[in-house]
């Protein structure tokens, strides 16, 4: 053994080899990764459901914030929850640069007008999308900017 080297070869006592621990490749498993992380698992229909729901009313009440944390952590856990989370997190985005126009534009009056539309219209779409998320169906924001893409 030289200077520097582990017991149990040059991997260490816990590399391929070592009879105290054995790697994916081979127990014969999938592939796992290093320090015990795995990738998430895939959601149940019903949970997808429940968390794409939610995602939709969090952007009523938070806008941007729920829909970019739920997009985040969500976006590996299912086809259907990514794709609502996509669409909210885009559909508030949108919504959040009309509210910022209206508010930047209220010394002209018309501002009140755009900020007070932008709230009716999260409301109302937010909603829509909640009761379509629920009852298991992918829903399309009208007026939203496709910034975050599959």
């Amino acid at each position: 053994m030289t200077y520097g080297q582990e017991p149990g070869g040059p991997h260490g006592p816990t590399g391929p080899g070592h009879p105290g621990k054995q790697y994916a490749h081979e127990q014969g498993q999938g592939q796992r990764y290093p320090d015990g992380f795995q990738p998430p698992r895939p959601l149940r229909p019903e949970d997808q459901r429940l968390w794409a729901t939610l995602t939709h009313v969090g952007g009523i009440l938070f806008t941007i914030v729920v829909p970019l944390v739920a997009y985040l952590v969500l976006r590996d856990r299912g086809d259907f929850v990514r794709e609502h989370t996509r669409a909210a997190l885009n559909f508030h985005i949108t919504m959040a640069i009309a509210g910022v126009v209206g508010a930047i534009t209220t010394w002209l009056l018309i501002g009140f007008v755009i900020v007070f539309g932008v709230a009716v219209v999260t409301i109302v779409f937010g909603v829509i999308a909640a009761v379509a998320a629920n009852q298991g169906q992918l829903y399309r924001y009208p007026l939203s900017i496709e910034f975050v893409k599959h």
